[in-house]
């Protein structure tokens, strides 16, 4: 029997590594009975249980789908909402509490991991948003064509290796600046370079960059002005500085004024072409995916997604 339309269904995904899961799940279910919240809630007992999760929710009919994550579960979740046809997805709302080790598209709508009950009212307020998502298309290594959508950013090179180390870091201190920190100071220690060849709007790129960054979203500081609602995508493409220009390039994403560097070529188009990333890693919204095998491509489609946003 399909439940009413009003009910939510709360997708909880615990936060790898940490051990107070339990104390955050069920001060998350004493805010939502105080404010008289009709939902199901499920937990996920890993990353690779979230599609079928959703899916158990979307098939028994649940209209507002809440995910209590952060970007790579919610990335999940909507690679997932995508594989139904328009007229199901259009019925559909999903939400976000953030719980996750990178929280960065939450964030840019104001959400914040240790606000719930504020979260919570203002995914109760019901503000919908039709939101964009980025695709890439690619072939793997049996030469057969796959897509993945991504809500925040795709990472090529340098970057992707960061978020990885980041992913792991974070677990361990804590704090967001620290582990990036951290992390940058590791990858020093490996390929700083990549050979590539983009094509982006008119231009082509072919020379060694450092680290690519397509956001759909504020792409964890390295496209700032990217807004999931306009129908482009910005891209970041960073030249390899000098040591002392890398220290310099990382205080300004940590202080917000990542465009400003001197290394950093920002654009702003549809659609991206990779010609050639020689060895470079992918990461898509912070977790790494199998390196795609020759050309693909990334592009945007716009307002795919019914989102909750705040009032």
């Amino acid at each position: 029997m399909a439940v009413e339309t009003t009910r939510w269904g709360i997708l909880y995904c615990p936060k790898k590594g940490f051990i107070n899961n339990h104390k955050r799940r069920e001060h998350l279910r004493e805010i939502l009975d105080a404010k008289k919240v009709s939902y199901d809630m499920v937990q996920s007992e890993h990353a690779d249980s979230v599609d079928r999760l959703v899916k158990m929710l979307i098939t028994n009919g649940y209209k507002t789908i809440i995910i209590v994550g952060g970007d790579s579960a919610l990335n999940d979740a909507v690679n997932c909402l995508m594989q139904e046809e328009r007229r199901v997805r259009d019925e559909i709302v999903l939400g976000v509490i953030p719980n996750g080790v990178m929280n960065d598209f939450a964030r840019f709508f104001d959400f914040d991991e240790d606000e719930p009950e504020q979260t919570i009212d203002w995914l109760l307020g019901r503000h919908v948003r039709k939101i964009d998502l980025g695709c890439i298309r690619y072939n793997n290594k049996q030469e057969e064509k796959c897509h993945r959508y991504f809500l925040n950013c795709i990472n090529i090179g340098m970057t992707a290796d960061i978020m990885n180390l980041r992913r792991q870091t974070r677990r361990l201190f804590g704090s967001r600046t620290l582990s990036f920190l951290t992390s940058l100071l590791v990858i020093l220690f490996h390929r700083m370079e990549y050979k590539m060849r983009l094509h982006i709007n008119t231009d082509v790129i072919d020379r060694k960059v450092m680290t690519v960054c397509i956001g759909n979203g504020p792409g964890y500081g390295q496209t700032p002005s990217a807004t999931p609602y306009n129908g482009m995508l910005d891209v970041s493409v960073v030249y390899t500085p000098q040591m002392v220009q890398l220290i310099e390039g990382i205080w300004l994403l940590v202080t917000g004024r990542f465009l400003n560097h001197h290394s950093v070529h920002p654009f702003r188009t549809r659609e991206v072409v990779v010609k050639e990333a020689r060895h470079a890693m992918v990461g898509i919204d912070g977790r790494l995916m199998k390196t795609p095998v020759g050309e693909y491509r990334i592009e945007v489609e716009q307002e795919v997604i019914n989102f909750l946003i705040p009032g």
